[in-house]
């Protein structure tokens, strides 16, 4: 290290000052003389610091929206705390899951119940809402690598993740027609509420089927469910259908839960061939009339 003596330094001290304000005036000149000096001096230090500013912006940034590494450091504790009490909660699940589980096994068992087999089924986009024969109905577009030979997609039933749709009732070999519950050659036996009171949903070309033939003293109940029903053996038990709503003419009918207006994808369900054929629907005439159950 090099010792400077005490004179040479305040010397060095007091022309400190006058050789600043000297170079301060200097470059103030040779800015006046250059206008695009200071504009090229800028450039010249933004292009050098550029990339130091590009490393430290980004930690800079997680900091402050607590996101990344040190973000995270910062909400260790409250992910901890909120993850002990979820997992508290799964727990108690579990122990209510495997009672329920327990429970379900050991009423099968003594009811020798079979469960029925599970459908194959595949997803079909619907690609044109046709009329002609049929006022309501879509078509869908299926293919070869589904692995469904068209002849077993006759009769199946379609449902867009909600509810039942319609049911196939022509299918060739890259394409179904999917008959609504909604078109007036609809005619769906079902099941209301949770008794599973018997009744019969028929389409009416508008927007909402109706019920009639239901049981004698049991007329339906707004707001009841209405599922299917094994009646005629055409639908399996129990797939949502609806919901019972009462119109301005005080006559039952059923608000589909299936978005029939805007339908997009349909999942075409195969149940197992120990159910009836579909009988063909005969091309439809002049309305039949239909008969109502009257009031009691």
């Amino acid at each position: 290290m090099i010792r400077l003596s005490v004179p040479f330094r305040q010397a060095l001290s007091r022309l400190t000052l006058p050789v600043m304000l000297m170079l301060s005036l200097g470059i103030v000149l040779f800015g006046r003389a250059d206008q695009n000096l200071g504009d090229h001096l800028r450039a010249g230090l933004d292009d050098l610091l550029a990339p130091a500013y590009q490393v430290i912006a980004g930690p800079i940034e997680a900091l402050e929206n607590g996101t990344g590494a040190i973000g995270n450091l910062f909400n260790l504790a409250h992910q901890n705390a909120q993850l002990r009490a979820e997992n508290v909660k799964l727990l108690q699940w579990q122990a209510v899951a495997m009672a329920l589980q327990a429970q379900n096994d050991a009423l099968k068992s003594s009811l020798d119940f079979i469960p029925r087999p599970a459908p194959d089924f595949f997803t079909a986009p619907v690609v044109a809402d046709l009329g002609g024969v049929y006022a309501r109905s879509v078509l869908v577009a299926t293919s070869p690598t589904d692995g469904i030979a068209p002849q077993n997609t006759l009769g199946a039933i379609a449902m867009d993740g909600r509810g039942i749709a319609g049911r196939v009732v022509e299918a060739g070999a890259r394409s179904a027609r999917v008959l609504l519950i909604t078109d007036l050659n609809s005619r769906i036996p079902v099941g209301l509420g949770v008794k599973g009171s018997p009744a019969l949903m028929v389409g009416t070309n508008g927007p909402d089927p109706k019920l009639l033939y239901w049981s004698p003293g049991q007329p339906p109940a707004e707001g009841d469910m209405v599922l299917s029903s094994t009646t005629g053996g055409a639908f399996p038990p129990g797939l949502p259908i609806g919901v019972v709503h009462y119109d301005a003419q005080n006559e039952p009918q059923v608000l589909p839960l299936a978005n029939l207006d805007d339908l997009r994808l349909l999942r075409l369900f195969i149940y197992p061939n120990d159910q009836p054929q579909l009988t063909p629907i005969a091309k439809p005439g002049k309305p039949a009339r239909s008969h109502k159950q009257p009031a009691a």
